[in-house]
């Protein structure tokens, strides 16, 4: 007899293990690669509240005020008892304000001021500032992948212990400054903490969060098999648990048959005609505009494990993705022209981490004369794919195959 899959299951065990090797392991790090949608806020909540619950006083490092602020909001609706310290920079308006209606939380912008806390959390940038203190023993750091090796470099030294988690296939840390010189050497310090880290310490263990609760069964083989072939998952809920219908039928446009499409396979892909464009393309972004209208107006519902009756598909739950911030502004423009508020629009960089019900995505490659490092980045293309509960709308012109072919595919080979 065939046992039958348990992602609950599996995934438990696989927090288990870590927490485990976090709070009573021996080794200086500790690693976890997860999946878009895997519960990695989560397990930073769990493994900071079973740390101090145990006694350790712990420093947390994220890599944006925003994500610092997430985790102390969640931190709170956790254990609203537990004293927690958010060191923020002195900028006029350094924190959520949100913040302040939390009595377990001190706010300084002197780690001096926090000492004694369970847990004190911080960006990497300021954490790198604080000197003279006494080191911590245990630190989390969220979003490993999305840290360079040189922020990781600046903090080692307040801390003793490590776990590191983060998301594999999303976007490689960003560099202003050309680090040509030092591609390919195992201390390049615009590559990720997490890679240099284990170029340096290849026996740390490796754990795996298994399982995707955001992406669903139709779009979880495909990122994993694009995006992750050595970390692979699976969805939390099998094909059939989740369902989009809208209340209209189609009218037999473009942007009606690709929602159909969309509602029942889980992808759609609108494909204009091929033609070199302008990046902020007035056809393409006006196409996207038209989809997104017409998902409102169709009066989209999903239905899912969380809901079994239909929740209606709101613009709060759907996002446009584009790889260019003006792409994001000329998208935004064309939705107020429709009438359309409430949508978030956004480049890849700064949907990371956030999810919704459907998602429409510019394609990076739609229109180009030129395929760049910049358009070419997968990170980028899994992050816009990944975002999703119920479905993926791709907008590109048509003529990406033949750019891709003609793109030269030897890079220069990095020794070491």
């Amino acid at each position: 007899m065939t046992a039958v899959f348990d992602p609950g299951a599996q995934a438990a065990r696989a927090t288990d293990a870590i927490l485990a090797d976090t709070l009573g392991g021996t080794s200086r790090g500790i690693v976890v690669d997860s999946p878009p949608g895997a519960g990695k806020s989560t397990l930073v909540v769990r493994a900071a509240l079973e740390l101090a619950g145990a006694g350790h006083p712990l420093m947390v490092v994220a890599q944006t005020n925003a994500q610092v602020d997430d985790l102390v909001v969640r931190l709170a609706e956790k254990d609203p008892g537990l004293p927690v310290g958010r060191l923020h920079s002195n900028d006029t308006d350094p924190y959520d304000k949100v913040l302040d209606g939390l009595a377990n939380v001190r706010k300084s912008a002197k780690a001096s001021d926090l000492a004694g806390l369970d847990v004190v959390i911080s960006t990497a940038a300021k954490w790198a500032h604080v000197k003279n203190v006494e080191p911590w023993g245990h630190a989390i750091v969220d979003e490993a992948y999305q840290m360079r090796s040189d922020a990781l470099l600046a903090v080692a030294g307040l801390f003793e212990r490590a776990l590191f988690v983060g998301d594999p296939g999303q976007l490689d840390p960003f560099s202003i400054v050309g680090a040509d010189q030092w591609a390919g050497l195992s201390y390049d310090p615009s590559a990720s903490a997490v890679s240099t880290l284990l170029a340096h310490n290849p026996r740390l263990p490796q754990h795996r969060l298994p399982v995707s609760w955001r992406l669903p069964a139709s779009a979880a083989p495909l990122v994993s098999d694009a995006f992750y072939p050595y970390t692979p998952f699976r969805s939390g809920t099998d094909h059939g648990d989740r369902r989009l219908a809208f209340g209209v039928a189609s009218d037999g446009s473009a942007p009606d048959r690709v929602l159909d499409e969309a509602a029942e396979s889980g992808w759609g892909l609108l494909e204009l005609p091929a033609r070199h464009t302008p990046r902020t393309d007035p056809e393409a972004v006006r196409a996207v505009a038209l989809v997104v209208r017409r998902l409102l107006d169709r009066g989209g519902a999903a239905t899912s494990e969380r809901s079994p009756d239909p929740v209606p598909v709101t613009a709060d739950r759907v996002a446009v993705g584009t790889a260019h911030r003006d792409q994001a502004a000329a998208v935004r423009a064309a939705l107020a022209e429709l009438g359309v508020t409430g949508v978030a629009v956004d480049t890849a960089n700064r949907l990371q981490g956030r999810e919704f019900d459907v998602t429409v995505v510019l394609h990076p490659l739609s229109g180009r004369p030129d395929a760049t490092a910049f358009h070419l980045e997968t990170g980028r293309l899994c992050v816009l794919a990944s975002r999703h509960r119920h479905a993926c709308i791709v907008v590109c012109r048509a003529g990406v195959t033949e750019l891709l072919d003609e793109h030269p595919s030897t890079e220069p080979v990095q020794l070491g």
